[in-house]
C-alpha cells in the first residue's frame, strides 16, 4: 500500500510505533443492493474501498479521491453510516508499521467512471450480495461495517414503505 508523504514524514520520526490515523471507508451499492468491494493487494482479502485522510482534507474529499484511485469510479458521498475505531481497526503492516485507524464510513453513489482495479492497492473490484459476504474470509472490522451498512439499508427501505 503506498504511503503518503505526510505519513512517510511521521514514520521518519517515530519509526514503526503506533500511529493513530483518520481514514474513510466507502459503501457503494449497485441497483441490486450489492456492495462494492476491492481485493486488497496487501492482504488478498475483499474490503470496502478506503484509505487515509490527508492533512487539511475533508473525509468527503478523501472518499472521492480514494474511490477514484482504487476503483476508477467517481462518487458522491450521500450520507454517513458511522464512525468506527477500536482494537479491531489496528493493523500491523508487513514492514512492522502499526496503525490504529479511526474510519468515517460514507455511503456513496457512483457519478461516473469505469470500474477497474488500480493494480497497486487493489487487485480486483466487484459487487457482492449480503449472502455472498457470509461465506467470505475477511477482517472483523469489515464484517462490522458491512453489517451496519446492510442493516441501515434495510431500515431505510422499511421507512420508505
Amino acid at each position: 500500500m503506498p504511503m503518503s508523504d505526510y505519513v512517510r514524514s511521521l514514520r521518519s520520526k517515530i519509526g514503526h510505533q503506533l500511529l493513530l490515523m483518520p481514514s474513510v471507508t466507502m459503501i457503494v451499492r449497485d441497483d441490486e443492493g450489492r456492495v462494492l468491494l476491492v481485493k486488497n493487494a496487501d492482504t488478498n482479502l475483499w474490503l470496502p474501498p478506503g484509505g487515509g485522510i490527508e492533512p487539511d482534507e475533508s473525509p468527503r474529499d478523501a472518499a472521492i479521491r480514494e474511490m477514484q484511485e482504487e476503483t476508477g469510479l467517481l462518487v458522491e458521498p450521500v450520507r454517513t453510516i458511522g464512525v468506527y475505531g477500536g482494537p479491531e481497526y489496528r493493523v500491523m503492516y508487513p514492514n512492522g508499521d502499526v496503525v490504529s485507524y479511526v474510519t468515517t464510513v460514507l455511503e456513496c453513489r457512483v457519478v461516473s467512471g469505469e470500474m477497474a482495479p488500480d493494480h497497486e492497492e487493489t487487485l480486483d473490484v466487484r459487487y457482492f450480495s449480503e449472502a455472498e459476504l457470509h461465506s467470505m474470509q475477511t477482517l472483523p472490522w469489515t464484517r462490522t461495517v458491512l453489517a451496519d451498512a446492510f442493516n441501515q439499508s434495510k431500515k431505510s427501505r422499511k421507512e420508505e414503505t
